[in-house]
């Protein structure tokens, strides 16, 4: 009898040690999704752009009422710790120096794809809302289109709105984020 190669699920916690002992290291542009440590899509100049737009116009909305994560990552639950490009997040006095955020102090999570949408859409969409997460946005740069994802049941979001370059954003979780979708393509 013969047996299988089997792949081996890392945990949170293990993948932060592999971190904390320089297995990984910043320059690897990686995150955990489903127990697998993975490589992220390097980050391209209007996708810089598009996360730099979207960290100022959410801190002019927000102010000090909420803290604003960058490609920081989030827990998910035991196997999934992924980096969504921005998140809102409810205020603690320690700024998350304890731990990182997981998914219960997130409020929004933005996603842009410049050439991951569809990785995005299939593999991290599914993950944030069995989390619960209450909101997701995708900036698809290709398209020049904002998909917005509310109302997470099971692995799907039962809300989605497709919001074109020329239109307005309004978040249907957070009253005080509306914005013009060409701010944030640019």
């Amino acid at each position: 009898m013969t047996t299988q190669p089997q792949n081996r699920a890392f945990t949170v916690g293990e993948y932060y040690r592999m971190a904390e002992s320089d297995i990984l290291t910043e320059e690897d542009r990686v995150e955990l999704i489903a127990g697998q440590v993975v490589a992220m899509s390097p980050i391209g100049s209007h996708h810089a752009a598009c996360v730099k737009r979207l960290n100022l116009l959410m801190g002019k909305m927000v102010g000090d009422s909420l803290l604003i994560g960058v490609q920081d990552p989030i827990a998910l639950d035991a196997y999934s710790a992924p980096e969504p490009d921005l998140v809102l997040l409810r205020p603690r006095a320690d700024f998350y120096a304890a731990a990182h955020p997981s998914a219960v102090d997130v409020l929004l999570a933005v996603e842009v794809s410049d050439t991951s949408a569809d990785y995005d859409r299939e593999v991290k969409l599914p993950l944030y809302a069995q989390a619960g997460l209450p909101e997701v946005w995708l900036i698809d740069l290709q398209k020049s289109r904002i998909e917005v994802y509310a109302r997470p049941q099971g692995d799907a979001y039962q809300q989605r709105v497709e919001v074109a370059a020329d239109a307005t954003l309004t978040s249907p979780t957070i009253p005080q984020l509306s914005l013009a979708a060409a701010e944030l393509l640019g």
